[in-house]
């Protein structure tokens, strides 16, 4: 019902009840309480219709004392329809007259007859026992209501139902086992459809009361107002919808956190089994040793080294099977993605590893069998040669027709040399210089003999006196590869082991000879491994000077080339700055300095260690460099498919991209202090060990200065100049808690509890305190920023270096802690590897004010 007022006003009709009096307060209370809940708007007004036409006035009185006493709801007018006798009547009125004032906070208005009524209230809104035309069956509402009521409480009870096995998914602990995870995803999903048929059990249900007071609301003939139950169940339906969907948002997630981490077990486990094949194989790679004196044993070892390339080749595959599986999980969004290609890049480094040595050792043997062919030809060449020159006879070499016969007998042997021979000494010396010295020694021999018997085949002179032994007996060769029977030659590898620890190479037969010597078996000493390492170092610089020097001139060169300019996108051509960085300045650093310094330690390498630490400066160009890389990268990702870099890629004959090169100088810079790890292990308790030690220390802190300094380029929102803050010394991730202080007492932050997570830049001047963001870009673009939000300048900062309740804590405060900053580091290594560089920077402060108070008090003196 709604008034002139646009009041909403709900009729609640008492009809005659003789036991009434008898009803429970308690009871009584609980209906009205319930029916002034039912209406859902606000502002609602109750009418109540009493009728008490066949009762009395003490009846009348009771019930509106208790109705005063029990409603709860906003009583608008209460209608009495009075007894209709007489006697009653009369009572009434006087009662009522006289016990007005009980009742003054309640509106109540005496009604004689139901005519009266009408007058208050419209007859399409009254029952026909009170004259209306409502048709109205009480039963049938209340079977509306008990349906409704149940559909409610079976809403409610799902609801519980989805919250206490969400809180079961959120506190289910994730195990160790493939098996169990698989039951629990198994488990949950079978709960997960149990709730969902029983979601869609009573979302039917709710449907089908829905069109069932639909259907009632259509009817003409319709009993009552059915809006209000409508809009009760389908508030009901929506918030099941709601809960649904909620639901099933966080089982999707929950059910992809537990599937992705059942595939990262699976490969976790995948990659430590392969890790272990490929650890295997690397370990039968080492122990199989190159050290071969025959040719059977060559033979042998080069099938073993196919059995075992086979198998590493078998294994690799799995392994970049494994790899790309890796790749497919980190493009389905997994989230250990990090994890996962830190593990593909492993298996990749460990496959190229394996597959180099193998190649390596495989062509080793594969030399050394061409090696030891070579050596059984020359060695038969050599013995029948030197047979042939002992069996020359002299006598018949003294007439001319003697000697061109001997010279053509020389010459028919050269001819039938082996074809190796045929190249010249000067290439197998190169290739074998070890072993070639009887192979130089017989050809000088033959050489010799070939100008003497010309000599006497050109002009007959008097016969030269020879000393040369009987074809009967010849005599043994100096030589010790030279056998004194013909065609059975001494094995070349019997006389091998007279030198195995030493083999002399000489490089002049006829005048001099200088040899060099190495160690071939036992154990290296410390000082012939120094020197290995120290060569390893030069010959590196030199391919690493040699590869900036062909990029720098095949490709930054090239760029005022006017025959490449068509293939040059002139934006490409004005930032080729942008592309090399300081490569020209690291090229001319290297090439005329450092590798000079270097070729000058290769006989000491104890002084290398000096070489860096007076170098270590000029290593800062570096930092420069690294910092201009995510630029170059963008740069070239964008034109990466030039025909120009192409071009040149083709002229300068790399298997490589430019991309490639221009990642050589980050990795010549960690390539360093690795060497420089290996010579300290080598120098214990020697001269020079310090300063390695030194040196080790000065290019790991240049690494970190680099890699801090590839964070700042990130910070965004500074204001001021950024350089004038001094070097970055650290930079890191710590949780933090703000007080400040305001007047006399400190306002500290109302959520103390919950720490910010910032990210913290300590400079030589001051400390900058960012919000790192989430990374933006797409695919390899993604970098991460740093949002500048507060900067304490060291000259007012102060430290207290424990903080009670966790030890990982310590707290900065800034202007007489006006400002302090709770720090809590991720561990407590981290702690005090900031609060020692923290002090350093604070004492180095103190000694620069003492040194100005000093110098104040001498100018003030003078």
């Amino acid at each position: 019902l709604q008034d002139m007022n646009a009041l909403i006003l709900v009729i609640i009709t008492l009809p005659e009840c003789s036991a009434f009096s008898d009803i429970p307060e308690e009871a009584l209370t609980k209906v009205f309480t319930y029916l002034t809940l039912i209406p859902r708007q606000p502002g609602v007004k109750f009418i109540i219709i009493l009728d008490r036409r066949l009762d009395t006035w003490a009846s009348i009185k009771t019930a509106l004392a208790r109705i005063a006493a029990s409603f709860p709801g906003n009583l608008h007018l209460v209608l009495v329809l009075r007894p209709t006798s007489f006697f009653h009547r009369t009572v009434t009125d006087i009662g009522f007259r006289f016990s007005q004032d009980d009742f003054m906070k309640m509106p109540v208005v005496m009604l004689s007859s139901i005519t009266d009524l009408l007058r208050y209230i419209d007859e399409n809104q009254l029952t026909s026992e009170f004259g209306g035309t409502l048709d109205y069956c009480h039963s049938d509402w209340i079977l509306l209501r008990t349906a409704i009521e149940s559909f409610a409480v079976t809403v409610k009870d799902i609801a519980q139902m989805l919250q206490s096995f969400g809180t079961e998914l959120a506190e289910t602990e994730l195990p160790d086992e493939g098996k169990i995870i698989e039951n629990l995803l198994e488990t949950h999903t079978e709960k997960y459809r149990k709730l969902k048929d029983a979601i869609r059990s009573v979302s039917k249900e709710g449907r089908n009361l829905l069109s069932s007071l639909e259907t009632t609301g259509k009817q003409d003939d319709a009993q009552w107002d059915i809006k209000l139950d409508w809009e009760t169940v389908e508030r009901l339906l929506a918030q099941l919808r709601d809960m649904e969907s909620a639901f099933d948002g966080f089982f999707e997630k929950h059910h992809l956190k537990l599937h992705q981490y059942l595939q990262l077990l699976r490969y976790e486990q995948s990659f430590s089994e392969m890790d272990l094949c490929l650890e295997h194989l690397m370990n039968q790679e080492k122990e199989f040793s190159t050290k071969v004196s025959t040719l059977a044993q060559t033979e042998q070892a080069l099938k073993r080294m196919d059995s075992l390339e086979s198998n590493a080749q078998e294994v690799m595959s799995r392994a970049q099977i494994l790899i790309l599986h890796g790749h497919q999980l980190s493009a389905g969004h997994h989230y250990a993605m990090a994890l996962i290609m830190q593990r593909c890049n492993e298996l990749r480094h460990r496959c190229d590893t394996l597959s180099t040595a193998l190649q390596s050792k495989h062509s080793i043997f594969l030399q050394t069998h061409q090696l030891l062919l070579c050596l059984g030809q020359v060695q038969t060449w050599c013995d029948e040669g030197a047979y042939m020159l002992a069996n020359q006879l002299v006598d018949k070499s003294q007439s001319k027709e003697g000697a061109q016969a001997a010279l053509r007998d020389i010459e028919r042997f050269l001819e039938g040399a082996p074809p190796n021979l045929n190249s010249g000494p000067d290439i197998l010396t190169i290739e074998y210089e070890a072993v070639l010295t009887p192979q130089l020694q017989v050809s000088q021999m033959i050489q010799n003999r070939q100008a003497c018997l010309r000599k006497l085949a050109d002009k007959h002179v008097r016969p030269i006196q020879l000393v040369a032994p009987r074809p009967e007996n010849p005599p043994r060769s100096k030589s010790p590869l030279f056998s004194p029977k013909h065609g059975k030659p001494q094995s070349f590898f019997k006389c091998k082991i007279k030198f195995a620890y030493l083999i002399e190479v000489i490089h002049d037969f006829q005048e001099s000879r200088s040899c060099v010597a190495y160690s071939v078996d036992g154990d290296d000493s410390p000082d012939l491994l120094k020197r290995h390492v120290m060569r390893e170092l030069i010959e590196t610089e030199r391919i690493y000077v040699e590869e900036l020097l062909a990029v720098l001139l095949g490709y930054r060169a090239e760029m005022d080339n006017p025959t490449l300019s068509g293939l040059l996108p002139p934006i490409l051509h004005s930032k080729r700055d942008v592309l090399f960085g300081n490569m020209p300045e690291i090229y001319n650093f290297h090439s005329r300095v450092f590798l000079q310094e270097l070729e000058g330690c290769l006989e000491a390498p104890e002084r290398v260690g000096a070489c860096f630490l007076q170098r270590k400066e000029s290593f800062q160009m570096y930092e420069c460099y690294c910092q201009n890389k995510p630029r170059s990268e963008s740069l070239w990702r964008q034109f990466s498919d030039c025909s120009f870099f192409q071009e040149c890629q083709k002229k300068l004959e790399h298997k490589l991209g430019l991309d490639s090169y221009l990642l050589k100088p980050i990795q010549r810079l960690t390539k360093y202090q690795l060497l420089i790890k290996e010579l300290l292990k080598y120098s214990s308790d020697c001269e020079g060990t310090s300063e390695l030690q030194g040196a080790l220390t000065a290019m790991l802190d240049l690494l970190k200065s680099v890699n801090d300094s590839m964070h700042q380029i990130s910070i965004t929102g500074y204001k001021g100049d950024i350089c004038e803050l001094g070097r970055v010394l650290m930079q890191g991730s710590f949780s933090v808690w703000i007080s400040h202080k305001r007047g006399p007492t400190r306002m500290k932050e109302l959520a103390r509890f919950k720490p910010m997570q910032r990210h913290l830049f300590l400079y030589e001047r001051a400390l900058l305190l960012c919000k790192r963001r989430e990374e933006h870009g797409d695919g390899i673009d993604k970098t991460p920023s740093y949002s500048f939000k507060h900067c304490l300048k060291m000259t007012a900062v102060g430290i207290t270096e424990n903080i009670k309740g966790d030890v990982r804590k310590f707290e900065i405060w800034y202007s007489g802690r006006e400002e302090v900053y709770v720090v809590q580091a991720p561990s407590v290594e981290v702690k005090m590897a900031w609060l020692n560089e923290l002090r350093k920077i604070l004492t180095h402060q103190q000694k620069l004010l003492r040194g100005l108070c000093k110098q104040k008090d001498v100018n003030s003196f003078v």
